[in-house]
Order: structure tokens, then sequence, then C-alpha cells
């Protein structure tokens, strides 16, 4: 299974909103064929993996197939992946974790038990559980995992008063944050991010297997629609990919402006935009994944409104003190110990000389 998991690994950033899955067949110990599932709407892992056993001469017929995901028993974009395995002649299915839709959840392994294929199911569930967290999160609630990223000093800094931020960790921290980053279906940054840094929002890893990856998509929260027609997001070669949210209020001549460059998507509400309706807009559009960026403004908002599903902070053995420098959160904040933002499940990993945390938002503190 953690053969399986590794193939599965290499889906993400790719085939969104589908899970990253990876299977493997196994005949008289040895493996015969592997695979994993590499883009929507394309074949899935365990067909891949019975092709592969196919082209290298070895029949899957009394073989056991090691899968991450309980396999598929509907038609779709693709036919049923439990009909093929019964057609195959696979004599065991060894399941990591259940598929997460309620309508489909066991159904796949009840039609493998009903044709005699014997069927073990959590081996590996909770990586594979972790690794699909927020296409889970997506089925059970129509909207995407928000996680929280920033890198700050060690006394939470994001930048200079003046708005000097890079660098502010290292090279071997800011890959991993890209790393990240491409594991991701959109990006989410204020307007003020984009005035004072003019970032481009991409995904810029070497390794060519990062570098085949589902578009990115670029969200800029922009209530009035002020951000400069000169930025890069409104003007580059993925500026098919930007969305500039705004508010009901924003100037009707800037919204014209902006949409004769990219995507304009309007909030109902009428001074900020509603974050709540904007979360649930961009699971209608198949975004299972955010990540949001900030600064500390567009942090607060969301913190405050519940929403983040998990943080990742990158610390730099820095600190830049004062009161006007800029900080990870800002906003009002607890005005009680007991109203702290509570973490849970942290890890932390050393990147270099910085310090990387990954934790999940204990809900019930927001």
């Amino acid at each position: 299974m953690r053969r399986a998991l590794s193939l599965a690994r290499r889906g993400v950033g790719r085939v969104s909103p589908n899970p990253a899955v990876g299977a493997i067949l196994v005949s008289r110990g040895k493996i015969i064929g592997e695979g994993w599932h590499q883009k929507a709407g394309q074949a899935h892992a365990e067909i891949r993996a019975l092709e592969q056993a196919k082209k290298q001469g070895k029949s899957p017929r009394g073989a056991t197939m090691y899968v991450t995901l309980e396999p598929c028993s509907t038609h779709g974009r693709t036919p049923p992946c439990t009909e093929a395995l019964i057609r195959a002649g696979v004599k065991r299915v060894v399941v990591a974790c259940l598929d997460p839709n309620p309508s489909h959840e066991g159904r796949g392994l009840k039609h493998l038990r009903a044709a005699g294929i014997s069927v073990q199911t959590g081996i590996g569930r909770l990586p594979a559980e972790r690794l699909n967290a927020a296409f889970f999160q997506w089925i059970r609630t129509q909207c995407p995992r928000v996680t929280l990223k920033a890198a700050m000093t060690l006394d939470g800094k994001i930048a200079t008063a003046d708005g000097q931020s890079k660098w502010i960790t290292g090279e071997v921290a800011r890959r991993h944050a890209m790393r990240l980053r491409h594991s991701m279906d959109a990006i989410l940054v204020g307007r003020q991010t984009v005035e004072a840094d003019d970032p481009s929002l991409t995904v810029r890893l070497s390794s060519s297997a990062h570098s085949i990856r589902k578009p990115l998509m670029r969200i800029v929260l922009d209530s009035r629609a002020r951000i400069p027609l000169g930025a890069k997001v409104l003007n580059d070669d993925m500026k098919h990919m930007t969305r500039v949210v705004v508010s009901a209020s924003a100037p009707a001549g800037r919204l014209a402006a902006l949409q004769k460059r990219v995507e304009v998507w309007q909030s109902p509400a009428k001074t900020r935009v509603d974050l709540f309706w904007l979360v649930q807009t961009l699971g209608c559009h198949e975004v299972t994944s955010l990540l949001v960026e900030g600064g500390g403004e567009v942090h607060a908002s969301f913190l405050e409104a519940g929403l983040v599903d998990e943080v990742a902070f990158y610390y730099a053995p820095k600190v830049l003190g004062g009161t006007t420098s800029r900080r990870a959160i800002a906003g009002k904040g607890a005005t009680q110990l007991s109203a702290a933002l509570r973490l849970d499940q942290v890890r932390w990993r050393q990147l270099g000389m910085d310090l990387g945390l990954r934790a999940l938002v204990v809900k019930s503190s927001l």
C-alpha cells in the first residue's frame, strides 16, 4: 500500500476535482502492474495497473489489487473500475479508504464481494485520507478546503512598514512553499498584495513531474476594483485563470476596465466581499482547495469568518519589531486568551535555517 500511496501522490495538483489515486497489481508476491490517475476524465489508477500488466504479458487473473481509494462503481466520464476488476479475474482487492460520497460509499466494495472477490479495507487509511483531504471535504460540503499560508519573522511580521518582504525566508522554505502551492487548485491574495509585490501567483518548480499540472486559479480580493490595470495577473499569459472579486458597490467604470482583461466576480455584499459566498462559488467551480496568501487583513478576515481549515506558517530566524511593520494576521484579534485560535495535529519541519509549521485549525476556537 505504501507503493500505491507513493504513486497516488504523483497526481496531486494534476487530477482535481478528482482524487489522487494509486494502484498496484500483485501476483505471487511480485508487482505485475501499477498505475496512478493522471488527469480528470482519463483512465483511473486501477485501469492503468491492469493495462500495464497486459502490456507486460502478465495475467491479472487470481492477482491482488492494492488501491488507495474505493474503486468506482458508476458510469461517469470513464466506465466503472469495479466492472474492469471483475472481468479481469482479480481475486482480492485491498482498499485504503472508502469513497467519501455518502451515496457511493461502500457500493463499489459490495459489487466486488457480490462477484466473489475478497475485499479488505483500512490498510493505510489515515495517510490515504490525508492525501485527499481537500477532495473529501469538497465532496461532503461542496466547498474547498482553505489553507492559510504566511512566511514571517519570529515576531510574526510579514513585511517592513513600507512593504519590503523579499525575502523573509530562505530558498529551502520557499521551495517547500512552492510545492504547497503546486498541490492547490486556487490561490488568493488581496489587492494590497498585488500593489506591493505585483506577484505572478504561478507555480514555479523545475522538476518535470511538477511542471505538468492543472492551471492554478488566481483570485484577487478587491472590493472597490482598484487593482492596478498593469498588474501581471491581469496581463500575463495566464490571465484567463485570474478572477478579480469585487463587491456590489464597485464603480461601474472600473468594472468595465477589468472585464476587458479578466473575469470579474461580483459579490452580493455592498461594502466588502462576502467570503462565505466566495467559498461556495469556488466550490461550484470545482475548486477543491484554496491557498490564502494574504496579507494580514485578508488572513484576519478568513479567520474571523471561521473559514480556515489549516495553516502553513514559515518562520525565519529574524526579528523585525516595531509597531508599524506588517503582521501576518491583522484584525482586532482575541480579547481573551480563552478565545485564542487553537491548532491541532501540529507538524514542525526544519527547512534550512527556517521552520515550517503545518496544523489543523480547531474550529471551536474561531
